[in-house]
């Protein structure tokens, strides 16, 4: 027994872990999932766009996209990226590792918030495009002003889980030999325990991620359970109000025309 808290509870090795995993460590790892989940959301709203066309030649380079990145395990993701990209010459970020991290693991994120987004884009009534079309606006203005933002609106419970995901990912980045300065928290733990055989230093980096995660989990339920139980802001502003303000004297729709929805919250981990 004493092995086993000598080994995972050495409070010597925690204590000489914990000023660079709270500094370091701790701000690495929210910077590349931070960066790498606005980079998952703007790509995965275009690719759930593409994914929602009725046209095949359209869709069929975004599915491709999404099946690809969903199906490869992310360390080969990782390695491909961080480590092929520099092998092969394309170097965007020169000898800079942590924007290949970040890439990396937004390019995983783009693929699962696309369908997340096309989930959430699905879920909201066919009425209301049809009421925007109805009033004059192209599909896309449509798609821009009244179907996509209900959609995220669905979707928030997913998209926060979703970063959840990437801020777990981002301790894959350790294989692309990050630098003093930029390592994050599975990077310095794994480090330490290498030069103290003591795993010590992985369970603070542990309690690290879990002090993170944990309170992120329970925004998680609480976003889903406003949003089943129809709570979480005012009425949605009907596709004919979104247009009186975009054209003044766009004529209005009747009020049965614009539907709303509350949704359900559609959640997709990997």
């Amino acid at each position: 027994m004493s092995d086993f808290l000598h080994t995972f509870f050495d409070w010597s090795e925690i204590r000489g872990a914990l000023p660079a995993l709270l500094t370091e460590g701790l701000r690495n790892t929210l910077l590349i999932a931070v960066l790498a989940i606005v980079f998952g959301l703007v790509v995965g709203v275009l690719l759930a766009v593409l994914l929602l066309s009725r046209r095949r030649l359209v869709r069929l380079p975004a599915r491709v996209y999404v099946d690809v990145f969903r199906g490869l395990p992310a360390i080969v993701t990782v390695s491909l990226i961080g480590l092929g990209l520099p092998a092969a010459g394309v170097r965007p970020f020169g000898r800079n590792p942590l924007g290949y991290a970040v890439i990396a693991v937004g390019l995983i994120s783009a693929a699962y918030c696309a369908e997340i987004f096309r989930s959430g884009i699905q879920a909201v009534p066919p009425g209301q495009l049809q009421a925007g079309r109805s009033l004059g606006m192209s599909y896309l203005k449509t798609m821009r002003l009244v179907v996509v933002p209900q959609g995220i609106r669905n979707v928030l419970p997913a998209l926060a889980g979703q970063f959840i995901v990437d801020i777990k990912e981002s301790s894959l980045v350790y294989l692309l030999g990050l630098g003093v300065g930029q390592r994050e928290l599975y990077f310095i733990a794994q480090e330490r325990q290498a030069a103290s055989y003591n795993a010590s230093a992985l369970v603070a980096a542990g309690l690290c991620y879990l002090v993170i995660t944990i309170p992120l989990t329970y925004l998680v339920n609480w976003l889903d359970r406003r949003m089943r139980e129809g709570g979480g802001g005012g009425a949605r502003r009907a596709p004919a109000a979104l247009a009186q303000e975009d054209a003044p004297g766009a004529a209005v729709a009747p009020a049965g025309t614009a539907d709303t929805t509350t949704g359900a919250a559609v959640k997709e981990r990997a």
